[in-house]
């Protein structure tokens, strides 16, 4: 599955990289609306994420142009909040839009539900579900269950563990889970991850004491063990 990222800023074009790869995302990128209208042209991805300010070509004359020859899921980023801006970014022809600061799960979120929609695969089951052990994700509904019974998880703690457990047996510092998490929001201090996973661990856990899934690398961060 090849997803193509326009934005003119190098940093979040990397964060957005990073986290879509490790999705099983085959990405490419561009900086801006004449290079986003090119590479749908010659590489044909499957989804476009497109920003709207850009040099050279914005975003909202890239997604009209590309909406002349291609019927391909298009999101497009702003840092405008306003409903007219959504529904220019509708009538040019978007099938979504996600304001900045966002959340790089909320992005990855929309894009399976465009992919779904547009007829394509993913890497879990067929009810959108995500298992290990005795911990299951609803991943549409946003649900966590142990053992069956349901977990009142918070959306960040949904979003930390969703995150753990797409990328399993993986080490991840406290920093890495800030720059993922809590990717384009305020960055927090850094012990907001710490109660996070304690948090978790009482709620997900049979004995948060002893964790069997959710588990520390003393001196190098958390990962959940599959």
């Amino acid at each position: 599955m090849k997803i193509l990222v326009v934005d003119d800023e190098a940093l979040l074009v990397k964060g957005i990289r990073f986290n879509l790869q490790n999705e099983g995302y085959d990405v490419i990128t561009g900086s801006d609306g004449l290079e986003a209208i090119r590479l749908v042209q010659e590489q044909q991805p499957d989804l476009v994420v497109l920003d709207v300010m850009m040099p050279n070509m914005d975003g909202l004359t890239a997604c009209g142009k590309i909406r002349e020859f291609s019927d391909i899921p298009i999101i497009l980023l702003t840092a405008k909040a306003d409903d007219m801006d959504k529904l220019m970014g509708f009538d040019h022809g978007a099938d979504d839009y996600l304001t900045k600061p966002f959340n790089i799960l909320e992005l990855k979120a929309r894009i399976r539900a465009l992919i779904r929609r547009a007829g394509g695969s993913q890497r879990q089951t067929a009810n959108n579900q995500l298992t290990i052990g005795t911990i299951t994700l609803d991943l549409d509904a946003r649900n966590a269950y142990r053992s069956g019974q349901l977990a009142d998880l918070t959306a960040k703690e949904f979003d930390v563990i969703e995150f753990l457990m797409r990328n399993p047996n993986r080490v991840y510092s406290r920093e890495a889970l800030l720059d993922t998490i809590w990717a384009y929001e305020y960055r927090s201090d850094i012990r907001t991850v710490d109660v996070h996973i304690r948090r978790l661990r009482e709620k997900l856990e049979e004995n948060p004491a002893e964790p069997k899934y959710i588990l520390t690398k003393w001196g190098v961060g958390y990962y959940f063990r599959k």
